[in-house]
């Protein structure tokens, strides 16, 4: 429940920065800045690895906002879901520490967008998550990409996926959900 405050506010502030310097370029790095505070903690100590993707939240939320994607996405009743993620962690986040999340569009392939997010003290990196999104309406459904880049007014600078987020997608799908996937063990 902590994080919904931290959501409230990062969207409010998102809002407030939109209103006061204008829509970035989606190709822009968006930057928040997080605390780690008690309850992002685990009995070791330092941030809980689950606590990464709901602070990495907060940096999607505010680029998505401070893009002008929010807007588009709230008027034409779509939403976006996080279809895979992977995470790698390179140093620890300790109770009370400033870092920031760092987040950007990787690219998009014919389904889904690619974005990545960093937790980065002092410039360095401290852990970096991968996110695979897909587009929903709320009615139902699936937003095709060329009624996705049609409402969004798709740039012509989007970047091109590099091939290992190609093979890093293929090599983490699940089955489609209209096929059975048996919990198989080898």
């Amino acid at each position: 429940m902590n994080v919904i405050w931290r959501t409230l506010l990062t969207i409010w502030r998102a809002k407030a920065k939109l209103r006061r310097d204008g829509i970035l370029e989606p190709t822009t790095i968006g930057r928040v800045s997080v605390r780690t505070l008690p309850t992002d903690i685990d009995i070791l100590g330092h941030m809980n690895n689950g606590r990464y993707g709901s602070l990495f939240d907060l940096g999607r939320f505010d680029l998505l906002i401070r893009t002008g994607i929010w807007d588009v996405f709230q008027k034409q009743g779509w939403y976006a879901v996080v279809a895979s993620e992977t995470i790698t962690f390179r140093k620890s986040l300790e109770l009370w520490q400033r870092f920031t999340v760092e987040s950007r569009l990787l690219g998009h392939d014919e389904k889904s967008a690619y974005l990545m997010h960093r937790a980065v003290v002092g410039g360095e990196v401290y852990a970096e998550m991968v996110v695979r999104a897909r587009f929903l309406r709320r009615t139902g459904g699936i937003v095709p990409h060329e009624e996705l880049f049609a409402a969004l007014h798709k740039p012509d600078n989007l970047p091109e996926l590099a091939p290992w987020v190609i093979e890093w997608a293929a090599a983490s799908a699940l089955p489609s959900t209209r096929v059975p996937a048996p919990s198989r063990w080898a």
